[in-house]
């Protein structure tokens, strides 16, 4: 019959230590969520900023322009070379290739001055409109007689015979003169080895010779042009006789592909013309280039060189848009010099003179993923100028891309931190394809570079950084929320809808649960004697301490009745244990109880004890109720069960009762037999036993000494069970069990069956 109290003290105080669950009071609770919606409303102010941060970083990239940036938008750019290569028209330019065949027949690089002059003189004679060396002549002629006269030790008479006879580079000089040929010298940063070796010091930082004049149409823009220090040059003799002298430099980007030809330079003494631009005025025998300026001062804008008005970069260069390998844009020296081209192949063409052989070094990278001989380059360029099919990136560019930074980068922040995740995704990846799309767009039809690369990290930014914004403040919100609502419901349902949102369903299931239900005697009278803001702070300290010792057992809150409070375990969640939770709770209750009515009772309030019923079983658990709204609750016979437990310690005189369905999961809960109960309304009585609390075994009579009485009262031996009941009733007059049945026995009852006249 005894029990020992241990172990069930052990377990309620585990599972107080074991769990996080809300059990601070009302106001702290309150305090605490009204700290939580002020921080999700500052987050809500931050959230305003951080997009408008992110869309300023990205207005900084683009007028700061990193390396990395540039590199990027640079790939993204030869992407749409590759999926869209010019296409090919037949201009009337060509390549007089010195190829691996041209050499093999006619001999290694470098040719004498004279078999130059031959190729001028086929070209001239087949009617090209202009000439162009790639190639520069800056060195003497090493094969000339007069040259190998001053460099070899030769017999004097030797000597004299080779003077006499024709200087090769005089013999090209003549040559040249009265052709359209332009000439080539190549612009440095300082003066290098190559210059050293220039027989005559051919380096300098002016060039001496200029066919050409510069005309600007607004303010100059030299400032803006790539800038070199000195220009290594031509030969004096070959330059007098040229019709053009243009620059070699090409302006290769930091990964070394050549993107972009200078169609103008600057030198310190001026600006001067690229081999292209000066093959285009010698072919249409103009003097004059007129270089436009940009209307807000920000570098060149066009280029006009005869007819022909190029749109260029502010620096003065063309973007290249490149075409795939065309055989026809190639004629092999070697064919040219033996007479094997017909003159209708080049009358009326510009034609680059240049070489493809891999051993002459001049191989560049392009954007189809090829390495190209630099004349092609050159060659490429021409054609797309000749044909009208000029890339440019236009001076409203930039514009357009800041429009699109703020712009879309403020819609995309505000989106995604607003809306739904999956909604405000989906838009941005529509706006971010419609961004890439329209780069694509511009591009194919009408040969524009936009860059769509800083608008499009941007938005991607501004994305991220209004999800993050938008996860934190809705993680906030639902902290704030849970907690609030776990003021109206229990912690534990609240953390399983949030958990498993399908729990929130119409629909029950059929459980084991136990039931913890708790009455305050007078409460009523207690009310009608105060003033009624004192009587709700008095129900409220109560039922805050009531209630906090329920979450820290893990138990739902099944409802509050004005002073009553039920209180489920093992539901929602399954408990194995739940039968020893719910003791657990009643004794911590019990004892909360007392020590709030003994505090209340040095103030002079008179709060009446609190009554508790435990009794556990089969029931269904689940949500109902309609579309409106529905409750969780358990329903069926062991409720009602445990609440009229409740109201028999009125009855009893105990403060405790708890049933044998209870205690099955409880072996070692100290308890003492109540009797038999035999509720109204039953035709089954059940097993009721008290707990044995620390203020029972102080006030109670021994529990050796009841048991012995009560072993008597069972096996129907009623003069020596009244007898000692009598007996401890005056050892122990406080004893409710004892006076209760010395009474029954007294009154002719027998027994422990003990019938409940009232609910």
């Amino acid at each position: 019959m005894l029990r020992r109290l241990g172990p069930a003290r052990g377990l309620a105080s585990s599972l107080a230590s074991n769990t996080d669950r809300l059990t601070g009071s009302m106001g702290l609770a309150s305090a605490r969520g009204t700290t939580g919606w002020k921080a999700a409303l500052i987050l809500k102010r931050v959230g305003v900023l951080l997009p408008v941060i992110a869309v300023v970083l990205g207005l900084a990239l683009l007028v700061i322009d990193p390396l990395p940036l540039q590199t990027l938008r640079n790939n993204v750019f030869d992407q749409y070379q590759r999926w869209h290569p010019r296409d090919y028209v037949d201009a009337p330019v060509r390549i007089v290739d010195i190829d691996e065949e041209s050499l093999r027949r006619l001999g290694q690089w470098p040719w004498p001055r004279t078999r130059l002059a031959a190729l001028v003189e086929h070209l001239q004679a087949a009617g090209v409109a202009a000439i162009g060396f790639d190639i520069l002549l800056a060195e003497p002629d090493r094969t000339s007689p007069g040259t190998m006269a001053a460099l070899w030790e030769l017999p004097a008479s030797t000597s004299r015979t080779l003077q006499r006879l024709p200087d090769h580079d005089q013999v090209l000089a003549r040559t040249l003169s009265g052709t359209p040929t332009v000439l080539a010298f190549l612009l440095q940063h300082a003066a290098g080895p190559a210059q050293a070796s220039a027989a005559d010091g051919a380096a300098g930082a002016v060039l001496a010779w200029r066919p050409f004049r510069y005309v600007h149409v607004g303010a100059p823009a030299a400032d803006r042009l790539h800038h070199f220090e000195t220009a290594l040059t031509a030969r004096p003799e070959l330059e007098a006789g040229a019709a053009g002298y243009g620059a070699l430099n090409f302006m290769a980007d930091s990964d070394g592909i050549v993107r972009r030809v200078p169609l103008v330079l600057g030198l310190q003494d001026g600006p001067v013309p690229s081999l292209v631009a000066e093959l285009l005025r010698v072919a249409q025998g103009e003097r004059n280039y007129f270089l436009r300026s940009d209307e807000h001062h920000l570098g060149l804008a066009e280029m006009r060189i005869g007819q022909l008005r190029i749109p260029t970069t502010a620096a003065g260069e063309v973007w290249v848009h490149y075409s795939q390998p065309v055989p026809q844009r190639y004629l092999p020296a070697w064919k040219l010099l033996a007479g094997e081209l017909p003159a209708s192949l080049l009358a009326g063409h510009i034609v680059l003179v240049g070489s493809s052989a891999q051993g002459l070094m001049d191989l560049r990278f392009g954007p189809l993923r090829r390495i190209m001989p630099g004349v092609e380059i050159h060659a490429q360029a021409l054609e797309q100028i000749l044909a009208g099919q000029t890339l440019q990136r236009p001076n409203w560019a930039t514009a357009v891309e800041v429009i699109a930074v703020i712009l879309g980068g403020l819609a995309i922040a505000w989106l995604s931190s607003h809306s739904r995740a999956l909604a405000a995704a989906g838009i941005a990846v529509l706006l971010l394809a419609l961004l890439l799309a329209s780069g694509w767009y511009a591009f194919r039809v009408h040969g524009l570079l936009i860059n769509t690369i800083t608008p499009a990290l941007v938005f991607a930014g501004s994305f991220v950084t209004g999800s993050l914004i938008h996860h934190f403040i809705s993680e906030r919100e639902q902290r704030w929320i849970k907690t609030m609502f776990a003021r109206y419901v229990s912690p534990n349902r609240v953390e399983l809808l949030v958990q498993h949102p399908e729990a929130a369903v119409l629909g029950g299931k059929r459980q084991e649960c136990s039931f913890v239900f708790t009455d305050l005697e007078n409460f009523t009278s207690l009310m009608e004697s105060v003033e009624p803001e004192a009587a709700v702070n008095l129900l409220n300290d109560y039922l805050d301490g009531m209630i906090a010792i329920a979450f820290r057992h893990e138990g739902t809150l099944d409802r509050i009745v004005g002073d009553a409070v039920a209180i489920m375990f093992s539901a929602p969640v399954p408990q194995a244990d739940h039968r020893a939770r719910a003791l657990a709770c009643a004794l911590e209750m019990d004892a909360f109880a007392a020590d709030h009515a003994g505090h209340l009772r040095e103030r002079g309030i008179r709060l009446g004890r609190t009554r508790i019923g435990i009794h556990s079983g089969d029931v269904i658990v689940g949500n109902f109720g309609g579309s409106a709204i529905f409750d969780y609750r358990a329903l069926g016979d062991p409720v009602n069960t445990a609440s009229r437990l409740e109201s028999a310690n009125k009855q009893l005189g105990t403060t405790i009762c708890v049933s044998e369905a209870t205690l099955a999961g409880c072996p070692d809960a100290p308890v003492r037999p109540v009797g038999r109960l035999l509720l109204k309304g039953k035709s089954v009585a059940i097993k009721v036993f008290e707990p044995l609390t620390q203020r029972c075994v102080q006030r109670y009579a021994p529990a050796a000494a009841y048991a012995e009485a009560y072993r008597l009262m069972v096996d129907a031996s009623c003069e020596p069970a009244l007898a000692r009941f009598r007996a401890l009733a005056q050892a122990w007059p406080e004893d409710p069990l004892v006076a209760l049945h010395a009474h029954r026995l007294a009154a002719g009852e027998s027994g422990d069956l003990i019938e409940m006249l009232v609910k």
